[in-house]
């Protein structure tokens, strides 16, 4: 089978499962955006764990999603570490491709989205849309620390973004 037209990546990380359950939506919502458009076998949608994407994901890829927690007021550091691996390898080779940010946080959001943004400025990708901040309200270690359900609207809202890139792929 031939390599389909264009290809998505989503790449993500997660400790408590909040970025998890958002990439999760974000390829649900993509997937279904390629089935209604009858698009699925021009457009593929990778979901990879940051720990086990590598650089060639990165290149044969048209189209980016980063999904990460925010930790200490950064992102968290196995999604770091796969930016660390394939940055200097991808620059100057994924320039004007556009790409997604989704962070949960417990409180702010912005320390991650200030350096993913930095990041991909850096390899020039286009932000498709403004980073989405999912807040948790964790404060408590306890709280920080405890698996996350993420709420249905906060899906709905992953769906859509995945399913808005999947569909400018089209």
């Amino acid at each position: 089978m031939a390599r389909p037209a264009a290809r998505m990546l989503i790449v993500w990380h997660s400790r408590t499962g909040t970025a998890r359950q958002m990439a999760e939506s974000a390829h649900e919502g993509a997937l279904e955006a390629l089935r209604e458009l009858e698009a699925l076998e021009r457009v593929s949608v990778l979901l990879r764990r940051a720990a086990e994407a590598t650089l060639e994901d990165v290149l044969e890829s048209d189209a980016y999603l980063f999904c990460a927690p925010e930790n200490l007021a950064t992102l968290s550091g196995e999604m770091k570490e796969f930016f660390d691996r394939c940055y200097y390898g991808a620059l100057d080779r994924v320039n004007g491709r556009p790409y997604l940010a989704l962070i949960a946080a417990g409180s702010d959001g912005a320390g991650a989205v200030r350096q993913i943004e930095r990041i991909c400025t850096g390899w020039r990708l286009r932000p498709l849309a403004p980073a989405h901040v999912v807040l948790t309200h964790a404060q408590t270690p306890e709280q920080i620390l405890a698996p996350k359900t993420l709420p249905e609207h906060e899906r709905e809202r992953c769906r859509t973004l995945g399913a808005t890139m999947a569909a400018w792929l089209v």
